[in-house]
């Protein structure tokens, strides 16, 4: 009778060369785990950054009979791999109202995110996009507006007496309430 073929009993090399190859194997995985993990915490990382007081005029850009002006925002930039110093991240609508007071609201439409425009015709704001009309305050001019929510104001800073300073961000087009872009 033929008697059944032994297998060779592993050795210690062959231990050697399995136990190698598992840590090259976790060590060539290390890398792309350790950039997935980077961008999947690069929003926690930058949180902050948006939201911060940027100069955007002064007093004198303004005229007083409360018609608004357009201005870009420029401000610094950075992500996990670029900073980009003073480049245009948006825009604002500028005006001085009765009191004298300086408002500031956001050029993107609420509705999906079209810059509005500015009709003196009209003295209010229009969407090109979708026909949503608002008042010079920016609220809804027009119950059938597509838009749900009026433009976006943001807080605005007159700091040395001349110099407008604009706490500048995005929010969420599509939605009833303001939600901050991160």
């Amino acid at each position: 009778m033929d008697q059944p073929e032994r297998l060779p009993k592993p050795g210690r090399r062959d231990f050697l060369k399995k136990a190698g190859s598992v840590f090259v194997g976790g060590l060539a995985a290390t890398v792309p785990m350790a950039a997935g993990f980077t961008v999947f915490v690069d929003p926690l990382r930058r949180q902050g950054q948006n939201g911060d007081f940027v100069r955007v005029a002064s007093i004198e850009s303004l005229p007083a009979d409360g018609v608004p002006r357009r201005f870009s925002i420029v401000a610094d930039r950075s992500d996990a791999w670029n900073k980009s110093m003073q480049v245009p991240v948006g825009a604002v609508y500028l005006r001085r109202s009765a009191d004298q007071k300086i408002e500031a609201l956001n050029v993107v439409c609420p509705h999906l995110g079209c810059f509005v425009d500015y009709l003196a015709g009209e003295k209010g704001f229009s969407c090109p996009c979708h026909n949503s009309k608002f008042g010079l305050d920016g609220r809804l001019a027009d119950p059938k507006s597509p838009s749900p929510r009026p433009l976006d104001t943001l807080e605005v800073e007159l700091r040395n007496g001349t110099e407008i300073w604009v706490k500048f961000r995005n929010f969420l087009a599509g939605h009833a309430e303001k939600i901050p872009v991160s």
